[in-house]
C-alpha cells in the first residue's frame, strides 16, 4: 500500500544505520577499513566489478603485496598480473585496464588518482560508479556511489522514479540530504545484500516494515 506524501529518506536511512552492524558489510566497506590510498581504492573497485565480495578482498590484498602504486603496476608482466587476479571475473580484461589507467596517471596525474568526477570518468575501465566511489572511499570527498543495490532500494522506496543507476545518481544528487551522500552506498548495498534482495526480499525482517518502505514493484511477489 502506498503512504501519501514523501517518502522519509532520513527516518529510512536512519533506521539502516542503526541495523547495519547486524549486516555482512560488502567488501568495499572492507576496502574503506584497510586502504586509505587512492590508488589501492580504485584498484580494488575495478577488481570488484562483476565479482563476488569474497573473491575480491583476498585478491586485492595479494596484488598490493607484490605492487601497489601505478609504476609497479606497470612494471608487472600482464601474465603475472592475470595470474594474480585470476579469480575475479574478466581478469584478463581488468588487468589491461589497470594497466592502462595507471600509464595514464603516471604520464598525465604524476601518478596521483584525480580527485575530480570528470577526469576519473575519462580512464579505462572507469564508470560513474567506481568514479564516485573513488572520491568518496579514496578521497573522503562528496560523491553518490550507486550500484544496483542503491537503484533497486531507492526505487522501491519510491524516493526517485529512474530506469537506470546513472538516472538514479542524477536524481539523488538533486535530492538526497548531504550528510548522506558518503554513506548512501555502503548502507544501501549491506541492505540489499542482506535483507531487500532483488528478489524474495526478506521484508518480514526489514527496518521499514511498519510501512515506511511502499514496496513498488512488489505487489504480488514472494516475499519472506
Amino acid at each position: 500500500m502506498t503512504r501519501p506524501g514523501a517518502f522519509d529518506v532520513e527516518a529510512a536511512l536512519g533506521r539502516l544505520e542503526t541495523a547495519f552492524p547486524t549486516w555482512q558489510a560488502p567488501v568495499l566497506a572492507f576496502v574503506a577499513q584497510h586502504e586509505s590510498d587512492p590508488y589501492r581504492v580504485l584498484v580494488s573497485c575495478i577488481l570488484s566489478l562483476r565479482t563476488l565480495d569474497q573473491v575480491t578482498a583476498p585478491v586485492s590484498q595479494r596484488l598490493f603485496a607484490v605492487a601497489d602504486t601505478p609504476a609497479a603496476l606497470v612494471a608487472l608482466p600482464r601474465e603475472q598480473l592475470c595470474d594474480l587476479i585470476r579469480p575475479v571475473a574478466f581478469y584478463s580484461r581488468k588487468a589491461a585496464q589497470i594497466q592502462a589507467f595507471s600509464e595514464i596517471l603516471l604520464r598525465d596525474h604524476g601518478g596521483a588518482v584525480p580527485t575530480d568526477l570528470d577526469t576519473l570518468l575519462t580512464l579505462p575501465g572507469v564508470g560513474r560508479k567506481t568514479a564516485n566511489l573513488v572520491l568518496v572511499e579514496g578521497h573522503g570527498l562528496p560523491g553518490i556511489c550507486v550500484d544496483t543495490h542503491v537503484h533497486r532500494i531507492t526505487n522501491r522506496w519510491g524516493y526517485v522514479r529512474s530506469a537506470t543507476p546513472d538516472e538514479t545518481e542524477l536524481r539523488l544528487r538533486g535530492k538526497l540530504p548531504a550528510h548522506w551522500w558518503m554513506r548512501v552506498n555502503l548502507l544501501l548495498v549491506a541492505f540489499g545484500q542482506s535483507v531487500c534482495r532483488p528478489v524474495s526480499p526478506k521484508c518480514s525482517q526489514c527496518p521499514l516494515n511498519d510501512g515506511l518502505c511502499r514496496r513498488i514493484g512488489l505487489a504480488g511477489a514472494a516475499t519472506r
